[in-house]
């Protein structure tokens, strides 16, 4: 029996594209052999998901998991929606859900962490499921949020399953409430903050670049009017409290009535559970968010295709 050594693991890794534990597999079978090995991989699909990695991933899912005080949020992008109802893949974002719960927030960390199938690791895995169903996919970004006493409440539109949708929310409560009521009233914050989309919790909590950025806007813009610099400030002063009313969590309309600020909403539940409320963070992930997808000429691609 050959010596499976790291190095011999790491170059039919770079090779191959094919996971670490799959790599040392493919090696233990092929007695050490390099190109045995690689065949190994070929006939088991696994050499094959490297070939995937360039291609867009836009689709997929959102994963929540919630345990008590503490949540997690994750994205977890494939090619197309039809993977995204597979129940393979379901699977293993609500199984990386929950492993982030337990590591953190570090997108990176996860990765390297033990998935419990196979003795792999969450990128592993996700190696193996590529190899398996056919398009590529990626661990875009997780978030965590803790609170105590408290509790998290979550909410996911489009929802295709428990803990599995296209928009989710995590939203931390700090309160002595009991967690049941609590849980729910954070529900239909996380509802609000989909729908709402603030940036922050609080005006404090804003980016101060960004605040900066909307108010040298505000002042060119007001000083096109002509305005003497007096009534400029005032113009300003005013847009800029619009600005925070639209993208402060606080100073929002609540969306499920649309008429009292988020504030009072928050302070009245206080009171009826009788003990104050703290909205201490949140987290809301769009499937998608910000990646550029290639636009597909179906047309010519299926006259290249007969053409050929």
């Amino acid at each position: 029996m050959a010596t499976i050594t790291a190095a011999l693991v790491k170059e039919l890794r770079e090779s191959s594209g094919a996971g670490m534990m799959d790599c040392k597999k493919a090696l233990t079978e092929s007695d050490g052999n390099l190109e045995a090995a690689t065949d190994w991989l070929r006939q088991k699909g696994l050499s094959a998901a490297a070939k995937k990695s360039g291609r867009v991933a836009s689709e997929g899912l959102v994963g929540v998991n919630v345990n008590g005080g503490n949540a997690s949020i994750v994205e977890i992008n494939a090619e197309t929606d039809f993977v995204a109802r597979n129940e393979t893949f379901k699977g293993f974002v609500s199984q990386v859900a929950a492993i982030a719960t337990e590591q953190g927030g570090d997108v990176e960390a996860l990765k390297t962490a033990a998935y419990p199938e196979d003795g792999r690791n969450v990128s592993e895995q996700l190696t193996h499921l590529i190899s398996t169903i056919g398009e590529n996919m990626n661990l875009r970004r997780v978030e965590t949020l803790s609170v105590s006493p408290g509790a998290v409440g979550s909410y996911l539109h489009n929802a295709v399953d428990e803990g599995l949708g296209k928009i989710g929310v995590i939203v931390a409560l700090k309160s002595e409430a009991e967690s049941g009521a609590l849980e729910a009233f954070g529900k239909q914050v996380a509802m609000h903050i989909a729908a709402a989309s603030p940036a922050a919790v609080t005006e404090a909590d804003m980016d101060p670049a960004a605040v900066q950025k909307e108010r040298d806007f505000l002042i060119d813009q007001a000083k096109d009017s002509g305005r003497p610099e007096n009534i400029i400030e005032k113009m300003v002063d005013g847009r800029m409290r619009k600005f925070f009313e639209e993208s402060v969590l606080l100073s929002q309309t609540w969306v499920l009535d649309g008429d009292n600020k988020v504030s009072d909403v928050v302070e009245a539940q206080g009171k009826e559970l009788g003990a104050a409320i703290e909205i201490v963070g949140f987290k809301r992930f769009v499937l998608g968010d910000g990646i550029e997808k290639k636009e597909e000429d179906f047309a010519a691609e299926v006259a290249a295709v007969a053409g050929s």
